[in-house]
């Protein structure tokens, strides 16, 4: 499916601007918008798994920050619906204190948290949450390695927002980059997006709504969301 038309593709400046309009004048909280991402994660994971998670083993590559938060988030859910969770964290004494909170809510769940070098190629399904829209330049470690492990497993990757080494806003790829196998980007499609060339790193790209107040999106000189028949939209 192509891009669709009608979607506006915000900057990663805009997005944060988008964010913090969320937050700040509609009061819907840092942790209502990671729980509806994680979920939503969570969610398209087991589409691509078949529609159960029952016995499938999953990997939750953790970053420090909130796109971290959002695939501990999406770790939790799969746990509870029969998955085999496992989480893969990067650098836990860096987490922000949002993500940190969710670190503790999978401890208390009893999901596995594992350190940077873990063998990736057991797991049926990677979830990419290690860097989000923000990111600049090249992936340092412990993430760099994290990314060319996941990379290296054969096994398909699911990036939450964008894949962890791409540019949100050129598309272009930094070193390392994740290849991703499918992409859930949140709330707006991201202006990297639009560069055709960052389609191998992507993957299948969805949008997912993650309760956004209408005037978000119609000060963005969108109309009306993508989301009137359906939460998530495949843009290709």
């Amino acid at each position: 499916m192509d891009i669709q038309e009608g979607l506006v593709y915000l900057t990663p400046e805009e997005m944060k601007d988008a964010d913090e309009e969320a937050i700040s004048e509609f009061g819907i909280d840092v942790l209502s918008l990671m729980e509806n991402a994680g979920a939503a994660v969570a969610s398209l994971a087991r589409t691509i798994l078949g529609g159960s998670v029952v016995g499938k083993k999953v990997g939750v590559l953790v970053g420090k920050g909130n796109n971290g938060g959002d695939g501990l988030v999406a770790a939790r859910h799969l746990h509870t619906w029969g998955a085999e969770v496992k989480t893969v964290v990067g650098d836990r004494n860096a987490m922000g204190e949002v993500p940190v909170r969710q670190l503790r809510s999978v401890e208390k769940d009893g999901i596995p948290i594992l350190a940077p070098g873990w063998p990736l190629g057991e797991f049926d399904l990677l979830v990419d949450s290690l860097l989000g829209y923000n990111s600049k330049g090249n992936p340092r470690e412990p993430v760099k390695g994290m990314i060319l492990n996941a990379n290296a497993s054969g096994v398909p990757i699911l990036a939450v927002d964008i894949p962890s080494g791409l540019d949100a806003s050129t598309g272009d790829p930094n070193e390392p980059c994740v290849v991703a196998s499918s992409t859930l980007t949140l709330g707006f499609p991201k202006t990297g997006f639009l560069n055709t060339r960052c389609r191998r790193f992507v993957g299948s790209l969805y949008l997912r709504d993650v309760s956004f107040p209408q005037q978000v999106y119609s000060e963005r000189s969108q109309k009306r969301t993508p989301f009137d028949k359906e939460t998530v939209v495949r843009i290709w």
